[in-house]
């Protein structure tokens, strides 16, 4: 194995629209999803209790909302009309 932490982290190509704001929304995405299951783990496994489990995936959840909005995903940055 050549690195660890493609394994431990692996990610994804992104085959969407190339803009700016989605590829770093994507990463934000993959991001998330890779520590909303840590955290399920965590909690299965008893190292995490499930109100403690909740409210960080709460957080996490507060967090990536705020990164969709600030990025302006599927807004069009010149308004819509076009001449």
């Amino acid at each position: 194995m050549k690195d660890h932490t493609t394994f431990i982290a692996p990610c994804s190509t992104y085959h969407g629209a190339v803009r700016p704001e989605n590829l770093v929304f994507n990463a934000n995405l993959q991001e998330f999803a890779q520590r909303v299951g840590f955290i399920c783990n965590l909690e299965t496994n008893g190292k995490l209790s499930p109100e403690a489990a909740f409210h960080e995936l709460q957080s996490l959840w507060a967090s990536l909302e705020g990164s969709y909005e600030n990025l302006g995903v599927g807004q069009e940055p010149f308004g819509s009309d076009s001449q």
